[in-house]
């Protein structure tokens, strides 16, 4: 039995607390995600890693201490340190002649691999490269993802599946517009990914609504899609199972748009309109004219049926 797996009962009050934030929970802590140099990371990767680390922090570990491991091949040590640091997501560098400029990123389930995307690094811009002010740590990005790849091809598809995974931080209820700081665009063009990095700017417009305008700020990618290691239907649809206590009760008769404006359906006995009491005004009320021909009709309607 590994020294991680078994039972491990805490001795002081600072090793329970520490253990009670990692049993499994209803609403999950944010993911954290550990970014690891492979043995032969040269000095691009290991810049990149840093960039990443920058834009994920505090939710993040940066080891920087060079392991020697192959992902595709054995995933045991992913596992370890996942398990160590409790991190379920993981962002691979590595560089070698047959893959140069290697990124892995990937994510866990139960602390073993789920699904992990090879890509390759073909130019990198570095956020010391780009001399603008930058966000402060732990700002929540905006994501936006463009082109037809993301969601006609199967491996893209999961590809944006992860990235949203990875980038997308602490779950919020409320936004105000001046947290809305920066946006990381991610375009799917010609078989290759363009990951880039802007700062919303808001601008005076003579209105309530502001003029925004953005402003790179780094780190700038190039990628290419090269292995991946996805999972299977039943494990994937397994890990985005919710919980029955999480789950929404279904109200009857009540109906929700795409706007969130809710709708209620009312069953009801078929009403007899002409016993309907309505409110009495004097602006309704008829006039002796009218009374009197009213009166003479009825008359005449009971003569012709005598």
């Amino acid at each position: 039995m590994d020294a991680l797996d078994r039972v491990v009962k805490p001795k002081t009050k600072r090793a329970k607390r520490f253990l009670e934030k990692r049993e499994p929970k209803l609403s999950e802590n944010v993911k954290n995600a550990m970014l690891i140099k492979g043995g032969n990371a040269n000095l691009l990767v290991t810049q990149v890693l840093r960039d990443v680390y920058a834009l994920k922090k505090p939710y993040g570990v940066l080891y920087k201490k060079k392991n020697i491991t192959r992902p595709f091949e054995d995933q045991t040590s992913l596992e370890f340190f996942s398990k160590k640091s409790d991190c379920s997501l993981f962002m691979f560098g590595s560089h070698n002649k047959k893959r140069p400029n290697n990124l892995v990123i990937g994510r866990m389930y139960d602390y073993h691999v789920l699904d992990m995307i090879e890509l390759g690094i073909e130019k990198f811009v570095s956020l010391k490269d780009i001399k603008n002010s930058k966000c402060p740590e732990g700002t929540k990005p905006m994501l936006i993802f463009a082109g037809d790849d993301f969601d006609v091809t199967e491996d893209y598809r999961r590809l944006k599946n992860l990235l949203i995974d990875f980038f997308r931080g602490p779950t919020v209820s409320n936004i105000r517009l001046a947290g809305l700081e920066y946006v990381l665009h991610f375009t799917a063009l010609n078989g290759k990914i363009y990951f880039r990095s802007y700062k919303l700017l808001l601008k005076k417009s003579g209105c309530k609504t502001p003029r925004i305008e953005l402003e790179e700020m780094g780190p700038s990618l190039d990628l290419v899609l090269r292995r991946t290691h996805l999972a299977s239907d039943d494990l994937y649809k397994l890990s985005m199972k919710m919980p029955k206590a999480l789950k929404p009760k279904k109200k009857k008769n009540v109906s929700h748009d795409t706007f969130g404006t809710t709708y209620g359906r009312i069953h009801m006995q078929k009403q007899d309109l002409s016993k309907l009491q309505t409110r009495k005004m004097k602006g309704l009320k008829k006039r002796p004219a009218e009374r009197i021909t009213e009166d003479q009709e009825k008359k005449s309607k009971r003569i012709k049926k005598n």
